[in-house]
């Protein structure tokens, strides 16, 4: 007769066995050519993975056996808390300067200081993204169902190469690993697109000229003198998980196959890629980058996007876009954020966008003109921090949907001893769901000489919304004693000075 206990343990064993983990796939695929350089490693599993706490993926050239990208798995991707407030951090004393320089993983510590700030010590993953020495913290390997995907450090293959990788045991639990280096092996594409080709494709499953976005502007020179120029990139529909981040690009349009198709996402937050410990964020022009958006065109002018979503995957102060530049022309995109789910600083125009957001719902210091956009938020809407240098925020035809009790257009509370006296915010035939009477949250004394205007909203059924227990601060316009004012503020060059 057999022992239970020693039966009962060989049926826990061969259930173990079982369980062993194995790959059901790979992307590229072991021999695969032509494969674009900014490639994800992708691994389909038997069984859910798990990562583990330590080992590495390495990246080696087959011909030279040199080891190209290392991802060590026992170093954690980020912070997971706040980190604490130094009340000796200070304003960027100097403007930051954007330099336009081939700054990459290959030829820079990521993790450099570019401005004024001190290196940051802390043992965290750092990848620098679009030339941003200062670098990112990033996940390198994301589980999503059976799936793990891989995510080297940016720009370390090369065209016309040939690579293998290996993997240790312990990066995924129940898995042998991969140690041979004919298991996984690629090739990628011969050449870059031609020079004089100014349309440029991506793809997420490596079908085009790049499988990412960032790839894609990272391909694109600084800078670019004219429209003429100019590039074109196509993005197919598919889902990027990928952060974003690019600067210096001019005249560049990023237009997806979709709005609804193409979705550009991240985990990103002001938590997980904080600003540096020793200097304080500010909304001024020349301030330090931030580092906390899915998706960021930073320094950028003359730039089009089209039919994208853009969208973070964390809550907290975590904008699913955010752009400094001028000149910037937004359409049929879906941005989804949490506080603060789009900040625009500098001339933009906005055109059959959805803006959905947490709270605090659109930051930053203008102009920005909104035209027949829908923006939906459970707090506040707007939180305008422009100066009398520019206009603010000016919403034509636009809709606002309250998603609690709490919404409101906007709030301006003192900010840290500071308001915005100069802040602007003028709504043209609005529609306002679910918004409270007083339509503005709360408003300092330091704000009162803000303008915030207002003319014809109405409600979701269509009919004129009572104004008459508006916050004293806004004014309601007359259609003829302030014909000119409505006007002006229509017109988008004037508010954007176009």
């Amino acid at each position: 007769m057999k022992h239970p206990l020693l039966f009962l343990s060989l049926i826990c064993l061969s259930a173990t066995i079982q369980a062993k983990n194995e790959i059901v796939s790979m992307m590229p695929a072991n021999g695969a050519t032509n494969v674009c350089i900014d490639t994800h490693l992708v691994l389909t599993m038997s069984e859910t993975p798990v990562v583990g706490q330590s080992g590495c993926i390495c990246i080696y050239d087959k011909q030279s056996k040199q080891l190209i990208d290392k991802l060590d798995i026992s170093i954690p991707p980020g912070p997971t808390e706040p980190q604490p407030r130094n009340p000796d951090a200070l304003y960027t004393p100097v403007p930051y300067v954007y330099k336009s320089e081939h700054v990459t993983n290959r030829n820079t510590v990521p993790g450099t200081p570019s401005g004024v700030n001190k290196r940051d010590t802390s043992r965290y993953q750092l990848d620098i993204i679009g030339g941003f020495s200062d670098a990112f913290h990033f996940y390198p390997v994301i589980v999503r169902g059976n799936v793990v995907t891989i995510y080297l450090h940016h720009n370390m293959l090369e065209y016309g190469h040939e690579y293998y990788v290996t993997i240790d045991k312990d990066v995924i639990e129940g898995f042998d690993g991969i140690a041979n280096n004919k298991a996984w092996t690629f090739k990628t594409k011969t050449l870059p697109p031609k020079a004089e080709n100014r349309e440029i494709t991506v793809s997420a499953d490596g079908n085009a000229d790049f499988s990412t976005v960032q790839g894609a502007m990272d391909f694109i020179p600084d800078s670019i003198e004219s429209a003429e120029q100019g590039y074109i990139v196509r993005i197919k529909n598919g889902d990027y998980l990928e952060l974003v981040y690019f600067r210096n690009k001019r005249f560049v349009t990023i237009e997806g196959e979709s709005s609804d198709g193409v979705l550009i996402h991240y985990p990103n937050n002001e938590v997980f890629n904080p600003h540096p410990a020793d200097i304080k964020t500010n909304e001024l022009r020349g301030t330090f980058p931030s580092r906390r958006a899915a998706f960021a065109a930073d320094h950028c002018s003359d730039l089009v996007f089209r039919n994208l979503t853009l969208q973070t995957d964390c809550k907290g102060q975590a904008e699913g876009f955010l752009v400094n530049g001028e000149r910037i022309f937004s359409e049929n995109l879906h941005i989804i954020g949490d506080g603060d789910a789009l900040q625009a600083n500098g001339s933009c125009y906005w055109l059959n966008c959805r803006i959905d957001g947490g709270g605090d719902c659109i930051l930053g210091r203008g102009p920005s003109f909104f035209n027949h956009c829908t923006l939906a938020s459970p707090g506040p809407f707007m939180w305008i921090r422009n100066t009398q240098e520019n206009h603010g925020n000016v919403f034509v035809d636009c809709h606002f949907i309250g998603l609690s009790p709490r919404a409101t257009i906007g709030r301006l509370p003192d900010n840290k001893g500071k308001n915005y006296p100069n802040a602007e915010c003028v709504l043209l035939n609005c529609t306002l769901e679910n918004i409270t009477e007083t339509a503005w949250g709360k408003v300092d004394s330091t704000a009162y000489t803000a303008t915030l205007l207002e003319f014809n909203s109405c409600a979701a059924d269509g009919k004129p919304l009572d104004t008459s227990r508006r916050h004293p601060v806004i004014k309601q316009l007359h259609p003829i004693d302030d014909a000119e004012t409505i006007a002006r503020y229509s017109n988008a060059r004037w508010v954007l000075q176009w």
